[in-house]
């Protein structure tokens, strides 16, 4: 069983518990990949700097990072140069031999650059030129399974390597949920996504109403329509994981003794692949 796990880079996410965790699965013969995210911690940086972060609204109402060029360099500094080697090392200290790749390392993760996206301000839709970011259209399995094979523990973060409409690449910033999609699209693998909530809530603001698990279209659109905030975003990956061939989608707590164990025992809210569509061509296939 190979499984990805994206950890969060949020300030309520606490890594300890779940890098024990890894450094037990590991132990146990499990291939594991771990990736993570950093925004707050780019945030915290632009601040240190004097600068601040630009967030933009989609017509479609998703919020997400602009990155400009600057910041686009304090992505470089910060997501593969700080906290990439804080995790490596800190697997080591587990005893991991772990190996910190980003996703510009060997073509891991490819995509075409977007210098352009369409945003909404103050009810009306507009261009806004000048961003660094891509939407991955590939990931190289070949190196990370051979860095399994070799009994390494890959650690990856995002930038990723972005195509130029004119020809060459550019380090890119990519939403990390889905950099940890696309991976475990790619390896057929479980994907465990750590955050500060113990999974996907009816309501939001009430643990109490969390769905355990999702196997049906009827049942996942339950889930997309209790996502908001962060979440929106994480369903979104979870369901490009499962469209890829992801064998599961569980979003849990990193604050928790053993967070991937016990995700995979059941913890969380769990997405199984019959949440999607059937295709006709399915549909047929199946008759």
């Amino acid at each position: 069983m190979t499984v990805v796990v994206k950890i969060g880079g949020a300030r309520a996410v606490d890594p300890e518990g779940a890098l024990a965790d890894v450094a037990s699965l590991v132990a146990d013969g499990e291939a594991v990949v771990l990736t993570h995210g950093g925004s707050t911690a780019v945030d915290e940086t632009l601040a240190e700097l004097g600068e601040e972060p630009t967030y933009v609204e989609t017509p479609g109402g998703v919020v997400g990072r602009f990155t400009d060029e600057r910041t686009m360099d304090v992505f470089k500094m910060v997501m593969p140069g700080k906290l990439n080697t804080d995790l490596v090392e800190s697997l080591h200290n587990e005893g991991v031999d772990a190996v910190g790749l980003s996703g510009t390392d060997g073509k891991l993760l490819e995509g075409k650059r977007k210098s352009a996206v369409r945003v909404k301000e103050d009810g009306k839709k507009k261009i806004k030129r000048g961003d660094h970011s891509g939407t991955i259209e590939s990931v190289n399995a070949d190196l990370l399974e051979t860095t399994l094979a070799g009994g390494y523990t890959p650690v990856v973060s995002v930038p990723v390597l972005g195509k130029e409409k004119g020809g060459g690449y550019t380090a890119v910033n990519a939403d990390a949920d889905r950099a940890a999609a696309a991976i475990a699209g790619a390896l057929e693998a479980d994907l465990v996504v750590l955050t500060d909530v113990s999974g996907i809530y009816e309501d939001p603001d009430d643990e109490s109403t969390k769905i355990e698990s999702a196997a049906t279209p009827a049942a996942f659109e339950t889930v997309k329509d209790a996502a908001e905030g962060f979440m929106t975003k994480k369903v979104m990956a979870a369901e490009e994981a499962l469209e890829g061939g992801a064998s599961s989608v569980i979003v849990a707590t990193a604050n928790a003794d053993e967070p991937i164990s016990s995700a995979l025992a059941g913890a969380g809210t769990t997405l199984e692949p019959g949440v999607l569509e059937e295709t006709e061509a399915g549909t047929e296939a199946a008759e």
